[in-house]
């Protein structure tokens, strides 16, 4: 069991005490009982000292609500410590009962009141309600709400000491929204407390100053109206106010002060404090003196009554003869302060589940769970205090008497208070549920937007690797191209060199033989001269041929270089673009992953608002549902309320009428005696008649005859009851000519009255629906902000990471085209210092390199590359086969291989410089591109737009497709 209500919790544990509270604790006498149970009157064996002990049961009906309730009053007792508050000493356990044990005080300020039949002296509220206040003061600065402050809360010690009793319905949250405390003492606010109203401490001060006018009139305002209907007025009307024109303009400021009806405009406690009605001077034995008085009226009560009592006197026991008087004297004086009716007190009322264990002024049965259903709470109480004074056994039976004659309101009451827990608590049920749900969700879409993230992270790492993979085979590619396309010229040169010999050699065979017959033409000249002439010729025309070999060679030689370099440089030309490709499919590809994801996202925030307004149209519709059920339950019990309101007056007048004159009752004994003595005269002639004719008539038709005989006999008795009754209904209707006037008048003034609390119940619950609906448009309005306020801050952290794409898209660019220009720069110093000029370089006309290199045409072309084309050039085939002769008498740069190698050309033939505008439009034109259109285009076939789109971006990503701009 202690498993089951938590005991084996320490911090649950360390609530409660360890030892029996029956054998710590000694002569018991019951003082008072409510719907938590009984309190007692006991003496701590250990110590001797007095206490008063509260039995709350947490078995049987909603044990665990009454254990939950048990914990909180306990917990919330022991955070106070002020000395205007009542003294906690403990809590012990034992069969399902807990034993809260408290300072004992003698009485309360209520119990004053019924032992002097009139108002207290103003100077006397004013010591009461600045000890309650201080009290106050204390609670609310450590953010508590007591929520039942009434006159019977507020205990009196033999001192003159003033305690704030009764925590079972304080709160220890501040602002708090249940419903509680008791009807006449209620603050507007608590009573409109639905479920997003909420309070504040302040109020305790509205129900201080009911308190006061308690204490000035001796009932609270609206007393004498049906406690329900009493909740319809504070909700509706003005502030009440003192009545006398006797109190002071101090007094009824500081009343005036306390009931101001908009909270805001309430002071608060420490304010309060420093009003001059309860810092004017007074006597220090104010209190004292009071207790004293009370004391004495006591004395000159019936000591009838204090002889039956005198046998239980709990102290003398203790105190011995010697302190019987003074004993007696303090019994006579508590149980004055108890003997005063309990017809002014009724319970408190409560959605927490607090309220109902604590709820001092209301019934229970004698600790005994068999009627438990009476214990739910009472209309009349009879307990005026927390701890009140030991009554006598004929008040307990007097008081017992009282709450039976009134269990219908009693329970009326209750069951709205239960209604409203319930409501509240199907609220709370239903807003967790919700919360739940909402939680889910978000979970949900944040593990898709991550799962989504991580999908594009691991696409954009795929895409980095194959474009380093792809830049890799491209330098290969471009390293064997180079190595080919030299061989490839070396192969020609060495073709023309071989030809170029084999032409000098035929050129010096055939000059040779030219000479030689130039000599044999000439016979005149000396065979030597001859031959040395032949001999000089041949030298010099070998001396040219070694000239012009050298001269061939230097050219092949110059061209080679010359070729190499425009090779090389067409080479970083043609890289230079595929980084310029690569790059711009990377930022394109981010481009679409980001805006994927901000349609993403918008997704979600559209699923979350649609999310977030079903959820609001749940709790408003069940909320609604809910105030219909209130105001249902509302009518209802004003409507049984107001029937019994009429039997009762029926009831009086009937009471009137049996109280008329003797006369009216003899004459109606006379009647009464006549139609008696009718009977029997008719019950005699039947019975002869009956004889007579059983003698004169068959045995066989003798049932016959008894049946009509019978039937005759009862047709004539009910003539004569029928007689009878008309007899007495005219004789009634004639006397009671003279009750009817006034009887009248009391059913049409009651018939009235019932009216206008049926009509102050049907405007306070238009009020109330007015609120709901006033906070249904209010949390709607919030929401539609809410959600505006997320969309447009979505939009643009949106605008936000686009700019930063775009930024970050430029910075690449102007980086990869500043590398690219460094590199340029550097292989044209490169080419100046080798001897090559930048202009006879990028100077290559477009049919040079197709006679000298057929294969070379379009070599290097991105598409081929990026279209599933992944290999180079093909060198092989094309150079092996160009097997055309090539003549090095033209110009250096003339025959040579000038094909324009891909479109990263100019249409003259010429590189683009990659410091050119048109670079940055090519790279950063990928922003106009879809990623899969990858192809170049001519120089200035693109235009740039930037950022600029004909469309909003969000507004297309919003409905999930994806941008491809144009």
């Amino acid at each position: 069991m202690s498993h089951r209500w938590g005991l084996k919790d320490p911090e649950i544990a360390d609530l409660f005490f360890k030892e029996d509270p029956e054998k710590l604790f000694t002569d018991l006498r019951e003082i008072g009982h409510g719907s938590f149970g009984a309190v007692y009157f006991a003496r701590n064996g250990r110590t001797n000292e007095v206490v008063a002990i509260k039995k709350m049961s947490y078995s049987g009906k909603q044990s665990n609500e009454k254990w939950q309730d048990i914990i909180k009053e306990v917990k919330y007792l022991q955070k106070i410590q002020h000395p205007n508050c009542i003294e906690y000493k403990g809590c012990y356990l034992r069969e399902h009962t807990a034993w809260l044990v408290m300072e004992y005080c003698l009485g309360s300020a209520s119990d004053l009141l019924e032992v002097h039949k009139k108002p207290l002296q103003e100077v006397e509220i004013a010591a009461i309600t600045h000890g309650a206040l201080q009290g106050l003061a204390y609670l609310h600065s450590h953010n508590m709400i007591h929520r039942d402050v009434k006159a019977g809360n507020v205990l009196l010690t033999e001192p003159g000491q003033v305690k704030l009793a009764d925590f079972g319905s304080a709160s220890i949250a501040c602002p708090a929204n249940s419903f509680v405390g008791t009807p006449y003492w209620m603050a507007p606010e608590v009573i409109l407390a639905m479920d997003e109203g909420q309070y504040e401490g302040k109020v305790d001060i509205w129900s201080l100053g009911i308190t006061c006018i308690e204490l000035a009139e001796r009932k609270p305002p609206l007393f004498n109206m049906n406690a329900m209907s009493a909740l319809y007025h504070i909700a509706q009307n003005e502030s009440p106010m003192l009545q006398s024109i006797e109190w002071t303009d101090y007094f009824r400021n500081f009343v005036d002060s306390c009931l101001q009806k908009i909270p805001q405009d309430r002071p608060n406690s420490e304010e309060l404090l420093k009003h001059a009605f309860v810092q004017r001077e007074r006597p220090e034995s104010v209190l004292v003196d009071l207790i004293n008085r009370t004391k004495d009226a006591v004395r000159e009560l019936d000591n009838l009554q204090y002889r039956k009592m005198k046998k239980i006197l709990f102290q003398e026991a203790h105190n011995g003869p010697t302190t019987e008087a003074q004993d007696e004297e303090e019994v006579c004086l508590m149980t004055g302060l108890n003997s005063a009716g309990s017809n002014q007190s009724i319970p408190s009322m409560s959605i927490s589940a607090s309220s109902q264990s604590s709820s001092v002024n209301s019934l229970t049965d004698a600790c005994d769970d068999k009627s438990e259903a009476d214990m739910e709470g009472d209309h009349t109480v009879i307990c005026l205090t927390e701890f009140p004074p030991p009554p006598f056994l004929f008040q307990l039976t007097r008081q017992i008497k009282e709450h039976e004659q009134d269990s219908e309101l009693r329970e009326q009451i209750l069951g709205y208070k239960r209604m409203r827990r319930q409501h509240q608590k199907q609220l709370m049920a239903l807003e967790n549920k919700l919360k739940a749900e909402m939680d889910e969700h978000r979970l949900r879409l944040d593990k898709e937007l991550e799962n989504q993230r991580n999908t594009f992270a691991q696409e954009m790492d795929k895409l980095i690797k194959k474009h380093q993979a792809a830049m890799e085979k491209y330098a290969k590619t471009f390293s064997n191209d180079e190595k080919k396309f030299q061989q490839h010229i070396q192969s020609q040169q060495k073709k023309e060199l071989n030809s170029f010999l084999e032409s000098q050699k035929r050129e010096y065979k055939l000059r040779k033989e030219q000479l030689k017959e130039e000599l044999n033409e000439n016979q005149s000249t000396p065979k030597k001269e001859k031959q040395e002439w032949f001999s000089k010729q041949k030298e010099n025309f070998q001396h040219y041929q070694a000239e012009e070999d050298a001269n061939l060679q230097r050219r092949q030689r110059q061209y080679l270089e010359l070729e190499c370099r425009r090779f090389k440089r067409r080479i970083l030309i043609a890289r230079h673009n595929i980084e310029q490709d690569l790059v711009r499919e990377e930022l394109n590809k981010r481009q679409t992953q980001k805006d994927l994801e901000h349609a993403m996202l918008l997704r979600h925030h559209e699923s979350m608002q649609e999310l977030e307004f079903r959820q609001l149209n749940n709790i408003q519709k069940t909320r609604t549902e809910l105030v219909r059920l209130q105001h249902q339950t509302e009518l209802t019990n004003q409507q049984e309320y107001n029937k019994r309101r009429e039997r009762e007056l029926r009831r009086k007048h009937a009471m009137e009428v049996r109280q008329q004159p003797k006369s009216l009752k003899s004459k109606e004994l006379q009647i009464k005696k006549q139609f008696q003595d009718t009977c029997k005269i008719q019950t005699r002639q039947y019975k002869a008649l009956r004889n007579q004719l059983l003698e004169t008539t068959p045995k066989s038709e003798h049932k016959a005859v008894l049946k009509r005989m019978k039937q005759e006999q009862h047709r004539k008795l009910a003539i004569l009851a029928e007689q009878y009754d008309h007899s007495i209904n005219e004789m009634l209707s004639t006397q009671a000519l003279r009750l009817d006037e006034t009887q009248e008048a009391q059913c049409q003034a009651l018939r009235m009255q019932l009216q206008q609390e049926l009509e102050l119940l049907n405007a306070y619950q238009s009020k109330i629906k007015m609120q709901t609906d006033a906070q249904h448009d209010r949390e709607r309005k919030e929401l539609e902000q809410r959600v505006s306020l997320r969309r447009a801050l979505l939009e643009h952290k949106i605008e936000e990471e686009m700019m930063s794409l775009q930024n970050e898209r430029l910075a690449r660019i102007q980086s990869l085209l500043e590398r690219q220009a460094r590199e340029v720069e550097a292989f044209g110093s490169e080419s100046i210092r080798l001897g090559f000029s930048n202009m006879v370089l990028s100077n290559i006309s477009p049919e040079a390199l197709s006679h000298s290199f057929p294969g070379a045409t379009g070599g290097w072309s991105p598409h081929q590359q990026q279209s599933g084309s992944p290999q180079g050039p093909r060198w092989g085939s094309s150079i092996l086969s160009a097997g055309s002769s090539h003549h090095y008498h033209s110009s250096p740069g003339g025959p040579s291989m000038q094909q324009g190698w891909g479109p990263g050309m100019q249409g003259d033939g010429g590189p683009s410089p990659l410091g050119h505008p048109s670079a940055v439009s090519r790279l950063s034109g990928g922003l106009q591109n879809s990623p899969q259109a990858m192809g170049r285009t001519p120089t200035g076939a693109r235009s740039e737009q930037g950022m600029s789109r004909s469309t909003s971006v969000t507004s297309q990503i919003s409905n999930g497709s994806h941008l491809s701009y144009t």
